[in-house]
């Protein structure tokens, strides 16, 4: 099965975290629910980001840096 694209605004959090489990870290070093949440299938980076008042450009770069080349 082929990656996921990260860069796709629609990409699923569990199909996130399912791809790159090492990113839920970066969800829960901010104390974020959403690895194992019930609406991570339908949520996607910019509505937890929405929901947690984040800053999306600086959580993106967190997480791209999370995955392992």
């Amino acid at each position: 099965m082929s990656q996921p694209d990260f860069d796709d605004p629609d990409l699923p959090l569990a199909d996130l975290f399912a791809a790159w489990p090492d990113m839920a870290g970066a969800f829960m070093d901010r104390r974020m629910l959403c690895p194992g949440c019930l609406i991570a299938p339908f949520h996607a980076i910019t509505d937890a980001c929405l929901e947690y008042d984040l800053d999306e450009d600086a959580f993106r770069d967190d997480l791209q840096a999370r995955i392992k080349p």
